[in-house]
């Protein structure tokens, strides 16, 4: 579902999202390529409603969220959901490099790491490093000649890494898992407790309120319910 929105984050919409993961055909979908993406007709015996419950349900749990583009709701990440779709990203890209050994691929194009998310990148580098394989160090060299200079620092500490076989830092590695596990336990939703403006009483804002705001693009009510039908 991350995966997904990714293709479309700040530029499309719960419909377009669902249409990825359904594996719809509609012309506007081919048009910009998203066929293409690793995750397109995912839930394709699903039906349409079904996904967009699912995404409802991706939303609700802070995975997702939606902002607007004037009157446009648009698929945003949360800081959660950036969180894990980073992790997942940076995988995709590690199989990559490993498919790449096995083709005997040696001077692959690396301009499709420039300009990425920096937080991302780094964590690429980190697990490149943790692997302690030898044989990508001509990836990252290759990178480091197209790439800018806080990058290509980093990517000089890998190479140096890997060529003197540094230990892992296992305890960097099971802080990360353990942070990754935490994001995606995840709680519920719950309702709030919330301070009406107008009288100082406090009121309760249910689950499917909180719902019902986001979808509309609404902001926590400021005054309880007494207040607000006036």
């Amino acid at each position: 579902m991350l995966r997904a929105a990714d293709e479309i984050i700040a530029q499309g919409g719960r419909t377009l999202l669902a249409k990825i993961l359904k594996g719809s055909r509609e012309k506007k979908l081919l048009q910009l390529g998203l066929d293409n993406c690793p995750v397109y007709g995912y839930f394709k015996s699903a039906k349409l409603e079904e996904v967009m419950e699912k995404i409802a349900w991706m939303i609700d749990y802070d995975f997702l969220d939606i902002e607007y583009s004037g009157e446009l709701p648009m698929i945003v990440f949360t800081e959660r959901g950036w969180q894990i779709e980073a992790d997942q990203r940076t995988d995709e890209f590690l199989r990559e490099w490993e498919q790449w050994l096995e083709q005997a691929i040696s001077n692959p194009d690396m301009i499709y790491l420039k300009d990425r998310n920096r937080e991302m990148i780094f964590l690429f580098l980190e697990k490149v490093s943790e692997t302690q394989d030898k044989r990508y160090i001509p990836y990252l060299k290759a990178w480091a000649e197209i790439d800018y200079k806080k990058v290509k620092t980093k990517i000089q500490e890998v190479i140096k890494a890997l060529e003197l076989n540094e230990p892992i830092e296992r305890h960097s590695l099971l802080r990360r898992e353990a942070s990754m596990k935490e994001m995606l336990e995840g709680e519920a939703p719950q309702d709030l407790l919330l301070k009406c403006y107008q009288c100082g009483e406090r009121f309760i804002f249910t689950v499917g309120e909180q719902q019902f705001y986001q979808q509309k693009g609404f902001v926590h009510p400021r005054r309880c319910e007494r207040y607000r039908v006036k």
